[in-house]
């Protein structure tokens, strides 16, 4: 009845779903762990904005990674801006996600003569890539910013491409390490992204704070992976149950056709015979006819005397 699950067609489906299976399943939990990702990063997002803001110095430290857990968090720095080894970060975006252009990266030399990165905020890039834009200028003598905490930016976390042989003062990256080569001076890990003061013009127009609303589509994922494997083995049953029923669909439709020749075939035979027969009776009576008549026409012999 199921044989047909030996014929080489149904051995390769059955196969392709016991893969299909586990694999779906694992990518069911692959995106579940996205999300518990994203749920435990907006919490972190939130409880670091809406805590008071602590000087920079308490959370970095020259050629420090930033821990996860004090990602932005809000900070304090106060110093003076060393617009002489101002940089841009080349292929940002503005707050509309749409317009491209350059975060301005300038060191803030502090009291203790350390130096911290401040990401001043995006300008447009402008006509022409090759040159160093025109920048707002930065404030002059002491002043105190206060921001987001940010980690040092690499190829791995961000995806960007480190780009070499670039334009005099731009970057790919925001990183610490490699701006204290420029600067001269030890210089914080990590960078702060401007929050306060509000720039005058609003231009550099300041970062917006990270979204910590959304979680994203990976449980709506998550759920429908496992529903695509939960599907695999329901849609094999439905395929073996059609399978078994048009083959015993086209065995029936067979057998009735046979049934129905062999019916045919007896019919056939049956109206030979009756021909047959009746050909038989018909030519008797002919042959009596002819005896009688012979019969009839001979003269009897006279009496000898």
């Amino acid at each position: 009845m199921y044989r047909f699950l030996l014929t080489r067609q149904w051995v390769i489906l059955t196969l392709l779903g016991l893969v299909l299976i586990p694999v779906m399943i694992k990518l069911g939990y692959w995106q579940f762990h996205r999300h518990e990702h994203k749920v435990a990063q907006n919490q972190l997002i939130a409880r670091s904005i809406a805590a008071t803001p602590v000087p920079v110095t308490t959370l970095a430290a020259p050629g420090r990674d930033l821990p996860r857990r004090d990602m932005w968090h809000r900070v304090t720095a106060t110093g003076t801006y060393d617009t002489a080894h101002e940089v841009v970060v080349r292929q940002r975006t503005a707050a509309d996600e749409q317009s491209i252009g350059y975060y301005v990266l300038t060191p803030l030399v502090l009291g203790n003569g350390q130096a911290v990165l401040i990401n001043r905020g995006w300008i447009s890039a402008g006509n022409d890539l090759t040159k160093f834009p025109d920048v707002p200028a930065a404030p002059r003598g002491k002043v105190t910013v206060t921001g987001r905490m940010m980690a040092d930016e690499t190829t791995a976390e961000s995806g960007i491409k480190d780009t070499k042989g670039l334009p005099a003062r731009q970057v790919m990256l925001i990183n610490s390490a490699e701006q204290a080569k420029r600067v001269g001076r030890p210089v914080l890990g990590g960078y702060i992204e401007q929050s306060a003061p509000e720039p005058p013009g609003n231009t550099p127009e300041l970062v917006p704070a990270p979204d910590h609303d959304s979680i994203g589509p990976h449980m709506a994922y998550a759920i429908q992976w496992w529903l695509f494997a939960a599907a695999v083995p329901v849609g094999w049953i439905v395929l073996v149950r059609r399978e078994r029923r048009d083959r015993a669909t086209a065995a029936a439709e067979e057998a009735e056709k046979a049934e129905k020749a062999e019916k045919a075939e007896a019919a056939r035979e049956t109206e030979a015979a009756g021909a047959a027969r009746d050909g038989g009776r018909t030519a008797e009576p002919a042959g009596s006819g002819e005896t009688e008549a012979a019969g009839d026409d001979a003269t009897p012999a006279p009496a000898n005397p």
